[in-house]
């Protein structure tokens, strides 16, 4: 990394004490990709938890799992040991659980001089590694003792967060402002805002029967499923920056059957706070009303997060940490991300948030995923300055109990 020439005394120590440990952050960043820790893989996802815990090991931090049972176990780092205070805290957010099952072949780490390939090194293995070792260089300097920060790092979010919800919303309300450790973009960018989703299940309930005697009245939960997919695409709003989309379809048991079972899995896209009530009602609607005689249908919503707006507060916080950047000579740039991530959830809380501070990669969720090396130890340095910065805004607790280990 090139340093800036306008770094304070602080920021040079944490520049070159990252410097001196980037090999540790690849050692690190690979014992994280071989741990095969998709969402379902408890076994797996706890051992990404016994890995994190380790690694604070002889710092001044606590460290607290929060036992789990339809899920991996998550945990909570402290950077004092009094949970009870009054005063408003810096939240940080990574995921331990990738996108990809326990029995994929895509289980592995490589790197060259340039990229580090392997499930989960940007969706984010590596955004954890960043903020562990902006932490770790904190530490080193005597300077994390001085600020409130809790980093939470859950099992669950390529799911929903359906588990880990409460526990963020918790800390976001503890707060003063936070920042979500997934991937930048190529161009640096880090999102200010997020578009909203809502995951639907949809069931068709028709009528068996055999295809060579079947009537123009025949209860196909198929042909439904075809109408209620053409009426769901058909919210589409390119203009409104709502997008529908029927993902995946399922349904019958062979060509001379009528299909008696259909389902569908749907998912929504929206910018705007009230969109959300009037794609469940849309969708609802779709749901009630059959075209096909013999036909029923239900849904169920999987899981939902709110849209993050670009608020002033959260490009203020964009702005500062451009600054710091820009100190650095680091390349950061502003962006409404279409995607959801834990974020949204402390956006809706009116917590100022910026999301995208981990390092910069691409085709995360396929087998192509990769992470561009330079930019590990760039987003290590950027996090750990800015939040030197927020230590001389945010207030400090009282000492307290010994810590949680």
């Amino acid at each position: 990394m090139k340093n800036g020439k306008n770094m304070n005394p602080d920021q040079e120590k944490i520049s070159q004490w990252l410097e001196q440990n980037e090999q540790e952050m690849f050692v690190l960043l690979k014992k994280m990709v071989e741990i095969q820790s998709g969402t379902s893989n408890k076994k797996g996802v706890d051992r990404m938890g016994d890995l994190i815990r380790s690694t604070f090991k002889g710092m001044g931090v606590s460290c607290k799992t929060i036992a789990q049972t339809e899920c991996g176990d998550h945990l909570v780092v402290r950077s004092r040991p009094d949970h009870t205070r009054k005063e408003k805290q810096i939240l940080l957010t990574g995921h331990m659980d990738t996108v990809f099952p326990e029995n994929t072949e895509f289980n592995w780490y490589k790197a060259d001089s340039t990229h580090s390939y392997g499930p989960g090194v940007v969706d984010m293995k590596g955004g954890l590694v960043v903020g562990i070792f902006a932490l770790k260089a904190l530490d080193a300097m005597g300077l994390l003792s001085e600020m409130p920060v809790t980093f939470v790092f859950n099992a669950d979010e390529e799911t929903g967060s359906k588990w880990s919800r409460e526990l963020i919303e918790t800390e976001a309300r503890r707060s003063l402002l936070a920042f979500v450790l997934e991937a930048g973009g190529l161009n640096g960018e880090i999102a200010t805002g997020r578009k909203g989703n809502i995951s639907i299940d949809l069931s068709v309930q028709g009528q068996a029967g055999h295809a060579a005697f079947a009537g123009k009245d025949k209860g196909s939960a198929i042909l439904e499923l075809a109408h209620k997919t053409l009426a769901i695409e058909a919210l589409n709003d390119p203009d409104r920056g709502i997008s529908a989309n029927v993902g995946t379809v399922r349904g019958g048991i062979g060509p001379n059957t009528v299909a008696e079972h259909a389902s569908a899995k749907i998912d929504f896209r929206f910018v705007e706070p009230s969109d959300y009530a009037g794609l469940k009602a849309a969708a609802g609607d779709i749901v009630s009303h059959s075209t096909i005689p013999n036909t029923t249908a239900t849904h169920q919503i999987q899981s939902s997060r709110p849209p993050m707006p670009a608020t002033p507060e959260n490009r203020r916080l964009f702005k500062a940490v451009r600054q710091v950047a820009d100190v650095l000579g680091i390349k950061v740039a502003e962006e409404f991300r279409q995607g959801v991530s834990d974020a949204n959830f402390i956006a809706a809380l009116k917590i100022p948030v910026i999301d995208g501070l981990g390092p910069i990669g691409a085709k995360d969720h396929s087998s192509d995923e990769y992470m561009v090396n330079s930019s590990l130890l760039e987003r290590a340095t950027l996090l750990a300055c800015t939040l030197d910065v927020c230590r001389k805004e945010v207030p400090c607790p009282s000492p307290g109990t010994p810590p949680e280990t």
